[in-house]
């Protein structure tokens, strides 16, 4: 009696090649390279770009001319980009009523105002002022006529060693410019950021408060 041949499952058929020799994956590999390779030039073309548009804004490293409009008055002057609006009023203008103290925007003793809103000026780039109006503690005084903030801080001993005073009343006076009539809590707030390590803090709220009653409605 003879063996039965052993039953074998049949061989998958072979993939026809397509008559002009490109397959399906050899497709998919082409359009993925072509693909890759325009997002590439794409990416490329953007670089390129930014770096024509950041070269065009380049200025320096040396000192390159700038108008300041500082209490009134327009200051045509010379500075590096790098200086900040506190370097250039204290050296290049002779503004040392600017206080500079901690140098990285932590105390506010350096505060000015830019357009009536008070800022840190040595966090602040000259170049970066623009047409925008400074005012300076040298300014808020009309003549011999104290600013308001200024004389009630006088009259209720609102410093000690002075070197938050300034940044302190230009603090004060810009919240003054938009809110005439403060509360305490006001204050408050006006001031969080400017550090008094002598803690004149209480009477500096009665100054800012008698300030705010002695210019009326």
């Amino acid at each position: 009696m003879r063996d039965k041949p052993s039953q074998r499952s049949p061989s998958p058929p072979s993939p026809e090649m397509p008559k002009h020799g490109t397959t399906r994956r050899g497709f998919l590999k082409s359009a993925g390279v072509i693909s890759a390779g325009t997002a590439g030039l794409e990416v490329l073309h953007g670089v390129s770009v930014a770096e024509d548009e950041a070269q065009a804004r380049v200025a320096g490293p040396g000192k390159i001319p700038l108008k300041l409009d500082i209490n009134g008055q327009v200051h045509s002057l010379s500075v590096e980009p790098r200086a900040t609006l506190a370097e250039t009023l204290r050296d290049e203008l002779h503004l040392t009523g600017t206080k500079v103290v901690c140098d990285r925007g932590s105390c506010s003793a350096c505060t000015v105002m830019l357009d009536k809103t008070p800022v840190c000026s040595c966090m602040t780039l000259a170049v970066d002022v623009g047409d925008r109006k400074i005012t300076t503690i040298e300014g808020l005084a009309q003549g011999d006529n104290l600013h308001p903030v200024q004389a009630a801080f006088i009259a209720h001993d609102g410093l000690q060693c002075g070197f938050c005073t300034s940044g302190m009343i230009m603090s004060c006076a810009a919240l003054l410019e938009r809110n005439p009539h403060p509360t305490r809590d006001d204050v408050k707030t006006a001031i969080s950021g400017n550090i008094c390590r002598c803690g004149t803090y209480p009477k500096v709220f009665d100054a800012v408060l008698a300030a705010s009653e002695s210019r009326g409605t």
